[in-house]
């Protein structure tokens, strides 16, 4: 069931202090009393497969999976599909050089009363393609029988991996561990781009690795081109007011809340209490396996991502995707179009603009197949056409001198 929620609750998590390399900033997350009723381990899958994961016996998801916390899979009978178009010659009788294509069973799947399997990250995105998967609910003779029939599918976003952020490999690699630490949050350019938390310290040691493996937005990919280096924080103690252990004691705690209060500023975008939408996926004893959706706010941040979540919603487990402001925009269009059934002229007074400037936003966004193609044509029509100058009648200027 799909409901409204508040702010992500990191509670019994504490920022740790920052470490930077070039643009790439990683702030540790410490869990002073780890969980120990809930461990998550990778299991890598095979770096040339090719995932399909069927999320309904009609829907399939198709990407690159790197790695799951708990997956089975098997390389024997695998079907494959060729890299683009390759000419043969009658005499050849190999095979051509093509990608495995491996079939999973949905993006969530219980394997026996106390294991589950799910595919980080992919959880989440699966969450955003199929918003308003379905297209419009009622046939309006703006939308082609296409959309009306077949909805958004398919509906396609492009991410970069780990292995593609300049820097991040380094990053990673050079970064102390702490013995408490339990997640971390990743900024590029001093931007929130991801946020990775595991219920135990050994968990985190075991999946660091695994963040090069997994995808990111574009903001970390041309943060880390466009900025080459961010400042490093340092604090200061007042020597002048301290005397004793005390007051060196009391002067850290000082320093270590300036800190935390600077590191919720930080990641505002993510942790404050703004509404998003929460999807539980699946539920494991005390916890909770959820995904969830931002309100799609073109001003603000706006992640993706999935948690798991104790009795009393504290975060066990959080793993984010930052959305690109393309992205963002094809989510509040997608999101204004549902709220008014996929009237044109009803979502066009709700976004302030009228029908033609819909349109175009439709189009801008990759939503402009989903129209009849004469009505986005006479719209870029209207867009090129020379708007007319205002003129006044009156006697022709005296030019004489």
């Amino acid at each position: 069931m799909t409901a409204p929620a508040d702010g992500i609750d990191l509670t019994g998590l504490t920022p740790g202090p920052a470490q930077t390399w070039g643009a790439i900033r990683l702030v540790p997350l410490l869990r002073p009393v780890p969980i120990t009723d809930l461990r998550l381990h990778a299991r890598l899958h095979h770096p040339d497969d090719l995932s399909i994961v069927h999320t309904s016996p009609r829907t399939a998801y198709l990407s690159y999976v790197p790695h799951a916390f708990v997956a089975t899979w098997s390389t024997d009978t695998a079907p494959a599909a060729a890299y683009g178009t390759q000419l043969c010659g009658p005499a050849d009788t190999g095979a051509p050089t093509g990608i495995r294509l491996v079939s999973r069973r949905r993006m969530a799947r219980r394997e026996d009363r106390q294991r589950l399997r799910f595919l980080p990250l992919h959880l989440a995105m699966e969450g955003y393609l199929t918003l308003q998967f379905g297209g419009p609910p009622v046939a309006w003779q703006e939308w082609t029988r296409n959309a009306v029939t077949r909805g958004l599918s398919p509906r396609v976003e492009a991410s970069y991996t780990g292995a593609a952020v300049t820097g991040l490999d380094d990053a990673l690699r050079v970064f102390e561990i702490h013995p408490d630490q339990c997640g971390m949050m990743l900024y590029a350019a001093d931007a929130l781009a991801a946020a990775f938390v595991v219920p135990h310290p050994d968990d985190y040691r075991a999946l660091h690795p695994t963040l090069l493996q997994d995808f990111y937005g574009e903001l970390l990919f041309h943060y880390t081109h466009l900025y080459p280096a961010v400042p490093d924080f340092t604090t200061r103690l007042d020597d002048t007011r301290i005397a004793s252990v005390a007051d060196l004691r009391a002067q850290l705690a000082q320093v270590g809340a300036e800190w935390t209060a600077f590191h919720a500023g930080m990641a505002g975008g993510l942790l404050s209490a703004g509404r998003r939408t929460v999807t539980p996926v699946h539920r494991m004893g005390r916890f909770t396996l959820s995904r969830f959706l931002p309100a799609f706010d073109p001003e603000a941040e706006n992640h993706i991502g999935e948690t798991i979540t104790d009795e009393v919603g504290r975060t066990a487990y959080l793993k984010t995707f930052r959305l690109s402001a393309a992205q963002i925009r094809r989510g509040h269009l997608l999101s204004q179009l549902a709220a008014t059934d996929w009237n044109l002229d009803a979502t066009a007074t709700a976004l302030r603009t009228d029908r033609d400037g819909l349109i175009r936003r439709l189009d801008r966004a990759g939503l402009g197949h989903l129209l009849r193609p004469d009505i986005v044509d006479s719209s870029r029509r209207h867009a090129r056409e020379p708007r007319g100058r205002a003129t006044t009648a009156g006697p022709p200027p005296d030019r004489s001198r």
